[in-house]
């Protein structure tokens, strides 16, 4: 990877490839315009790139046309298979990646997976490292995302300061595929606080509290979380814009069960998790955010939200 940091780490101008721009992907690729990059970004439709391009950032038809004389390589989609097709499909990037330079996905995506692509992409010469994000919408615009980091230790600081361009905490997990098994850690802690958060404040406002006067004595106590704080506004706004789509939360949870039953653990409460959030997806909650289980929530009792 050319390009050297200066003693504060801030990382000269490189060429950076960015497959995605969705909800999160886009605020990420452009903290990394601002900082000064050349970026050439790929996503399945253009005009979801068109900020970016407004910006100068450059259109790439392909993930391999994003990739070519690329020094890094970022990848932001929705699902797995999507990271399959982007990375090692037709016109992947992979193939276009020279020896020397980085691929990071911050997808969440299947620790197998991210074994899988560290291993062909070692014998290409390029670095592999699989990055998962957590901090939702919030986080990619703040640039206070979470970024778990599996691969290569070295590697993992060479790209350090390109990764606190997107992110405030950057840690090192352990070998391929260790970043995607801490955001599965993640992913279980979240089901199980939004399980709670939809129960309680539907109990709140059942039992004819003012939910909002509820926040206020249960979010300064024991209670407290990024969710309560951040979400629980709102749920009672009624605003179940996407933070995190159900539709990619349902998949990962599905990840962590199949991988859960690899290591022989039996978590019912993630199961539970999964199969409220798949019935709200199933009602028509796919593109809502995560926050919307209140939706399910208030559905099994016979009620509406808000």
């Amino acid at each position: 990877m050319s390009g050297e940091t200066t003693a504060a780490t801030k990382p000269t101008p490189l060429r950076i490839g960015f497959i995605g721009a969705g909800v999160m992907g886009s605020p990420m690729a452009g903290h990394l315009l601002d900082a000064g990059h050349e970026l050439v970004i790929h996503t399945r439709t253009e005009a979801r790139a068109h900020d970016l391009l407004d910006r100068g950032a450059y259109w790439g038809e392909s993930p391999a046309v994003a990739a070519e004389e690329a020094d890094v390589v970022f990848v932001m989609v929705g699902f797995p298979d999507d990271v399959r097709q982007v990375v090692l499909g037709n016109d992947g990037a992979l193939d276009a990646m020279s020896p020397g330079t980085v691929l990071i996905d911050f997808t969440t995506s299947d620790p197998i997976l991210a074994a899988q692509i560290a291993e062909l992409a070692a014998e290409r010469g390029v670095a592999a490292l699989d990055a998962p994000v957590s901090g939702g919408d919030i986080g990619a615009r703040r640039a206070t995302l979470s970024i778990m980091v599996g691969g290569d230790p070295g590697v993992t600081e060479r790209v350090r300061p390109l990764l606190e361009t997107v992110g405030s905490t950057v840690v090192w997990q352990g070998p391929a595929g260790s970043g995607q098994h801490t955001k599965m850690v993640n992913q279980i802690l979240i089901a199980g606080s939004m399980t709670g958060l939809s129960e309680a404040l539907l109990y709140a406002r059942a039992a004819g509290l003012d939910p909002s006067r509820v926040l206020e004595s249960v979010g300064g106590g024991a209670a407290a979380s990024w969710s309560l704080t951040n979400l629980a506004p709102r749920i009672l706004a009624g605003d179940f814009d996407p933070g995190f789509l159900v539709e990619h939360f349902v998949k990962d949870l599905g990840i962590a069960l199949d991988n859960a039953g690899r290591l022989g653990l039996e978590l019912p409460g993630l199961a539970l998790a999964r199969d409220l959030y798949t019935s709200l997806r199933d009602h028509g909650g796919a593109r809502d955010g995560t926050h919307a289980l209140i939706l399910e929530s208030a559905r099994r009792s016979g009620l509406s939200w808000p």
